[in-house]
């Protein structure tokens, strides 16, 4: 999956970039590559979400699509 991102310089140093797809999504980084991993952590984040397991015996299954 492919996610595009806005990366901006920050004032006093660094950069830090936001998810327009993802509202509220964004971090920062003092270089490049810290933003790209912090980015990464970000998303993971914004996109996780507790989901209750279905109850036994129902027609519900839960699974997990690979990144």
């Amino acid at each position: 999956m492919k996610i595009k991102i806005v990366v901006h310089e920050a004032e006093e140093g660094g950069f830090w970039a936001e998810v327009p797809a993802i509202p509220g999504c964004a971090t920062q980084g003092d270089s490049m590559d810290e933003l790209m991993k912090n980015l990464h952590e970000a998303i993971e984040g914004c996109l996780s979400i507790e989901v209750a397991p279905p109850e036994p015996g129902g027609t519900e299954r839960m699974l997990e699509l690979p990144a």
